[in-house]
């Protein structure tokens, strides 16, 4: 069978989180995204751990409410300000890992991404120890993320290198970032929304679709470890431009500059704020390939935008939030299932039906590759500016669908 999942999300019990981040408002949301598994993030938290124990266990690592189900997850910051995230078989196996890290976190029951006095080999050694997956999370993001800090794999996790499974690459990466740089050939992409709150622009904003027998924990680690048959089919995320941290950028005042030209200003932008590095610089320094080399087990990846911000755009609205942008995607994904399926796969004509036709011009701008994006950086988002009459005539690549890889 084939799942959408998305397995990096926050709880309302991590900090600058949305309230509404609640296991019975992610069960609701999640089939409105087209997402199938959702994690539960946070898993070490214990009044966290009480809402989860609400849902139904399907089994010793998989939970039920509703039609969405949830498996363990969590997401720690080590000594060296590195965020690694973790998927956990039980909460046996939880458990088991918190009471091992608690004596090296003073706020491991305060906050639902804990602070760890460890490096990132201890923590994959007692990852290890409990059979818990990990990985760098968010890996080329310049706060707080491996390829940060460190310039290899194994500058991060020593001896547990090759216990590392998976890489998420992130809002401002994709694969063609991932596979300029040969040590990451072996690990699994994965592509998550590390989602602060349920509204539409952000829960599953990224997400894997696998292919596995079940949709269950189990069957989630082996398409991970691509054992058994399963697999990631396909990585789904933002285009890099549209990340907060694709190009280098003044944190305080958003000016982009290039590579060279932040250097020669030593990182100090012309307002005096600080230049932080973009993602595509960061991995150009330290790509040892020319042009990304895919190994043949990679899926495609499909770049898509939220619908939310397509929707705004589309009336006119400076923000994704406003009553009539929630207004007009909930008319959508009333009458068409989820926003996947709308941004992807519906019929162009049946939802002119059901929208205004600024709304479906604008879709059908996205599905035929012709919306602009202005890259993001320095901690602000990309935008994205739709097409004039004259750049709707041009002819571009077409936006792919999720029935273009069905049998992949």
């Amino acid at each position: 069978m084939i799942i959408n999942v998305d397995l990096h999300i926050h709880s309302h019990f991590s900090g600058a989180t949305s309230t509404s981040m609640t296991i019975e408002t992610l069960a609701r949301e999640a089939p409105r995204k087209g997402i199938d598994v959702v994690a539960t993030g946070d898993c070490l938290h214990s009044e966290w751990q009480r809402e989860i124990k609400q849902c139904e266990r399907i089994d010793e690592g998989t939970f039920l409410l509703g039609e969405t189900r949830f498996i363990l997850t969590t997401e720690v910051e080590d000594k060296n300000r590195v965020h690694h995230l973790l998927l956990f078989p039980s909460f046996s196996s939880v458990d088991d890992f918190k009471e091992r890290i608690t004596k090296f976190s003073s706020n491991i029951e305060t906050d639902g991404r804990p602070n760890v006095s460890l490096n990132g080999e201890q923590i994959a050694e007692f990852a290890k120890d409990v059979d818990a997956l990990i990985g760098p999370a968010h890996a080329f993001t310049p706060w707080t993320a491996m390829y940060a800090y460190h310039d290899s794999l194994s500058s991060c996790y020593g001896d547990l290198t090759r216990y590392i499974s998976f890489l998420e690459l992130g809002l401002s990466a994709d694969s063609n970032y991932g596979d300029r740089i040969s040590e990451l050939h072996r690990l699994t992409f994965l592509t998550n929304s590390d989602a602060h709150s349920p509204y539409p622009v952000r829960l599953a904003r990224e997400f894997n679709r696998m292919s596995v027998k079940e949709a269950t924990y189990r069957e989630i680690k082996n398409a991970i470890l691509r054992k058994n048959g399963n697999s990631v089919t396909l990585n789904v995320g933002l285009p890099p431009q549209e990340g907060k941290y694709n190009e280098s950028a003044c944190i305080s005042c958003f000016r982009h500059y290039t590579l060279d030209e932040a250097v020669k200003r030593r990182w100090r932008c012309i307002c005096g704020g600080r230049i932080k590095k973009g993602v595509r610089d960061r991995v150009n320094e330290l790509a040892d390939l020319p042009v990304p080399k895919h190994p043949e087990y990679r899926p495609p990846y499909l770049h898509i935008i939220p619908l939310a911000e397509i929707i705004a755009k589309a009336l006119g609205q400076n923000s994704t939030f406003t009553k009539k942008v929630t207004k007009r995607w909930t008319e959508l994904v009333d009458a068409f299932g989820s926003e996947v399926n709308i941004l992807l796969d519906a019929d162009i004509e049946e939802i002119s039906k059901v929208t205004v036709p600024a709304v479906t011009e604008a879709i059908k701008a996205f599905r035929e590759g012709k919306v602009i994006i202005h890259p993001g950086g320095g901690g602000r988002y990309g935008t994205i500016e739709l097409p004039n009459e004259e750049e709707r005539d041009t002819v571009r690549d077409k936006q792919k669908t999720l029935s273009d890889f069905l049998k992949t």
